[in-house]
């Protein structure tokens, strides 16, 4: 594929010399284009489900946590014409493993194998004594609109499904907005996780890039960042990334999202990427917040109004 011809999603220029790429402003874009394509549908007589399932365990922190993430999500889809409905089973952390394992994977195999449900998502995190991994198994590829599912990663490296983890698809988003042609591009991904690293790392292969993905066991891994093009921090290790690891003009995207004392002393959010000293060297860069974290909010809800379109093929 040749360059995108996006325009550079960005605030101004950070001091330094990068660009910053505006995630808020990406996500705005997308949520309006999803806007019309659900606008679209509904007028074809076909509304645009979501269903979501909230499995609570009886921690009021982490609950509540999830209740309020759960809202908030509804009330994005209300903007955008989305019907959205919440399935919460509720205090499942003292029932036992089986029960709520039964409880969990039952709701998920009703809703895939039910023709009105375009979209199914599963709320994280389950109960301790559940097994994340075999609830995704189970959605149905079609419906897995945050791309969990295993079926769903390994059609990515085939082409075969756009429903790809929703991080993953929002970092390519934003390295696309800058323009960049990644065909023949050094692409290093510091970071290889199953649900953000290593899809990264696919996505981007299939764009013809040269891509090198790097762990905690690779040695000498600041030889490898300073040849990068485009550099994706994903490694869930606050301010790993220093100014000295890039290569100057690169593209660097911040995956990394962590809440760290201030020098006053209160909490602050910060990437894997020192951004002062990155933004002095790079020639685009993701700030956290702002960055990848919104883009993949709207990821998530293009892909439900993707899956919904599919379903009337």
């Amino acid at each position: 594929m040749g360059s995108v011809a996006n325009p550079v999603y960005r605030t101004g220029m950070a001091e330094g010399s990068a660009r910053i790429i505006d995630g808020r402003r990406l996500a705005e874009d997308i949520r309006r284009a999803v806007a019309a394509r659900v606008d679209a549908l509904r007028r074809l007589g076909r509304p645009v489900r979501l269903d979501a399932v909230l499995a609570t365990a009886g921690n009021a922190d982490a609950d509540d946590a999830s209740r309020v993430y759960a809202e908030n999500q509804a009330r994005m889809c209300r903007e955008l014409g989305i019907e959205h409905r919440l399935h919460e089973l509720a205090n499942l952390g003292g029932t036992g493993e089986q029960v709520a394992m039964d409880a969990i994977a039952g709701r998920v195999l009703l809703l895939s194998h039910e023709p009105a449900v375009h979209a199914i998502m599963v709320h994280l995190p389950l109960p301790e004594s559940v097994d994340a991994f075999k609830i995704q198994s189970l959605i149905a590829p079609a419906k897995d609109v945050e791309g969990v599912n295993p079926a769903n990663i390994g059609n990515i490296v085939y082409g075969r499904s756009s429903l790809a983890p929703c991080t993953a698809l929002a970092v390519v988003k934003m390295i696309d907005s800058t323009g960049i042609d990644l065909r023949g591009k050094t692409v290093v991904c510091v970071g290889a996780s199953d649900i953000v690293g290593k899809p990264i790392a696919v996505l981007l292969m299939r764009r013809e890039a040269t891509v090198i993905s790097c762990n905690k066991h690779t040695p000498s891994i600041t030889e490898l960042t300073r040849r990068a093009d485009v550099l994706v921090a994903a490694a869930g290790v606050a301010g790993l990334v220093k100014g000295d690891w890039l290569k100057p003009g690169a593209v660097v995207i911040d995956v990394g999202i962590h809440r760290v004392p201030g020098a006053d002393g209160k909490p602050r959010t910060v990437g894997d990427v020192v951004f002062d000293q990155a933004a002095a060297v790079a020639g685009h860069i993701s700030p956290v917040p702002g960055g990848v974290g919104p883009v993949t909010v709207a990821v998530l809800v293009e892909n439900v109004v993707a899956a919904a379109e599919r379903a009337g093929i």
